[in-house]
């Protein structure tokens, strides 16, 4: 099979390999004669459209055509623009049909269970600056603490550059080309505290200098990754004078929590006095907190203890099709579990909001979810952008030539589960189901945001290949098709190119999905994010970012 089409009512087909001009592709009974070379991932029309009509995809309007197109023609930036039906009320109307979960619903992991109730699927330290001013004393713990604790690893580049070094005052600069590095490994053999995953360390460029909106959002954003269950306790570095008190950390963090508070140690430069007396302060109290924090062990808990962030990054013209479709599935069955999703990148739902309205279990959830669509929108127009310009060089090379065409794909990763909550930036997910959380499109902006949210897993689909991940949320890195898991081994965790090939069923891959999230929630497999140290953290702020 050549093409396929994903919904009935599409007059686009997807090209799953490379069509060369003039072939003559059956569609149910309907000869198509292409009239370009269409790549792999990209659409030909099913039938002639006229300039100004409409092009369907996943069932929904993501395009209204430039010019004339003939039946068999490739879609292109040069002849489609980005066009969305617009959306309006609730539709009451929904009807989900629950997958079967038989073979999880008795189902547990191994997890950190916290006084809260909350269960993590790690056991972290943090060390949060609260404003930039404190980055360089960030690193200096971090220094200290690392290597000395068994958490950190040796540079194989420093090697390297050492070789290339003792080549270069040999005079044999012919030799470099040929030196071979070995794969990175994650090792942790001299691990201080077989209970703590790591001491992780947030540094940022915020926190003063900008809007005080700003600076309360990241009080916000890091009172949530202090309450998420994966965090043991923290270590807060402050200069003093900055916008972001603790006393506003402090304020958020009740917030989420009124009981069984974590430990956090505070320290505020300007009233230590020397750095070298705060630093030492700051080590000492740190050690004797992660002593502490040893102290807890691995539980078995059950599924609907975990909360799992839907990410995409990378996108193809195949992520709709395969991987999102996949981690959609594995959606649905936590929510059916009990648990808890949460889709985000919310320039990436222009197009579907009406579905996703429709979705929503309450008028009131619906009407946040329109208001927020609409504010973002708005904001991003008012500097002279558009949701229509979210879509990377990248994404569009791959067959995502509109950002509705990438939403209405994007969206798969959130299945087809009711709605239960809206969630701003900053927001805590606490209802179980499928939660709609407020972030930009961009890829570590948006798992910042679902690791501060709750997520104690993120799952994140990618065609074109990213080595994204995060402090404290294992990132299980999923692959669209199978020549990229085979290209970057090094950073895919799972391949759903199985589906493409028709190989595999979105519901197979969907269950080989859970069971790894299983696997990687009891600490039993590190995901190749954390293998590989790719720690990334980036607050949004909250003016535009697309």
């Amino acid at each position: 099979m050549k093409t396929i089409q994903i919904h009935e009512k599409d007059n686009v087909l997807v090209a799953l390999t490379d069509i060369q001009k003039g072939e003559v592709i059956d569609h149910q009974g309907t000869k198509i004669e292409t009239k370009q070379h269409i790549p792999s991932k990209h659409k030909l029309t099913v039938h002639d459209i006229e300039a100004g009509g409409l092009v369907i995809m996943y069932g929904v309007v993501v395009g209204k055509t430039q010019t004339f197109l003939e039946k068999g023609s490739l879609i292109t930036t040069g002849n489609i623009v980005h066009e969305t039906s617009g959306f309006g009320k609730r539709n009451k109307q929904l009807q989900w049909k629950v997958p079967d979960i038989e073979k999880f619903r008795n189902r547990t992991f191994k997890g950190y269970q916290r006084a809260d109730g909350q269960v993590g699927t790690a056991n972290y330290w943090l060390v949060i600056p609260l404003v930039f001013c404190e980055n360089r004393n960030v690193e200096v713990i971090r220094q200290a603490f690392e290597e000395e604790l068994g958490f950190g690893k040796s540079n194989p580049y420093k090697n390297m550059v050492h070789q290339m070094k003792e080549l270069y005052l040999q005079g044999d600069l012919g030799a470099i080309d040929s030196l071979h590095m070995d794969q990175i490994a994650f090792s942790s053999e001299n691990r201080l505290f077989n209970n703590i995953d790591g001491i992780k360390f947030l540094t940022h460029q915020g926190g003063c200098g900008g809007t005080r909106q700003d600076s309360e959002s990241l009080c916000a954003l890091f009172a949530g990754y202090i309450h998420n269950p994966n965090v043991a306790g923290a270590t807060v570095l402050s200069l003093g004078c900055q916008n972001a008190q603790f006393e506003i950390l402090q304020e958020k963090l009740k917030l989420l929590t009124t009981e069984n508070a974590k430990p956090i140690i505070f320290l505020e430069q300007q009233k230590e006095g020397t750095e070298s007396h705060m630093l030492s302060q700051a080590i000492k109290k740190t050690f004797l907190a992660m002593a502490e924090a040893n102290k807890i062990e691995r539980k078995s808990s059950p599924l609907e203890k975990l909360t799992i962030g839907l990410e995409c990054g990378g996108s193809d013209g195949f992520s709709g099709i395969s991987a999102n479709p996949a981690v959609g599935h594995v959606s649905d069955m936590i929510v059916a579990l009990g648990g808890k999703t949460m889709l985000s990148e919310f320039p990436e739902l222009c197009g579907v909001e009406q579905e996703l309205i429709n979705r929503c279990v309450e008028d009131q959830t619906a009407d946040k979810f329109a208001h927020l669509m609409q504010s973002y929108a708005n904001a991003a127009l008012s500097l002279g952008s558009g949701f229509d310009m979210n879509p990377s060089p990248g994404n569009i090379k791959d067959g995502l030539i509109t950002d509705a065409i990438k939403s209405a794909g994007a969206a798969k990763k959130g299945g087809t589960s009711p709605i239960t909550d809206v969630l701003d930036y900053t927001e805590y997910a606490t209802k179980p189901g499928l939660n709609l959380l407020c972030t930009p499109g961009n890829d570590v902006e948006s798992t910042t945001a679902m690791a501060g949210s709750g997520a104690n897993i993120i799952l994140f689909t990618t065609g074109l290949g990213t080595p994204t991940g995060n402090p404290i949320a294992p990132v299980i890195k999923i692959s669209t098709n199978t020549a990229l898991a085979k290209k970057m081994p090094d950073i895919i965790d799972v391949d759903t190119g199985g589906i493409i090939t028709g190989e595999k069923t979105i519901e197979n891959c969907g269950e080989e999905i859970l069971e790894y999230i299983i696997q990687v929630a009891s600490g039993e497999i590190k995901t190749k994010a954390d293998r590989l140290r790719q720690d990334d953290f980036i607050p949004w702020k909250r003016g535009v970012s697309l």
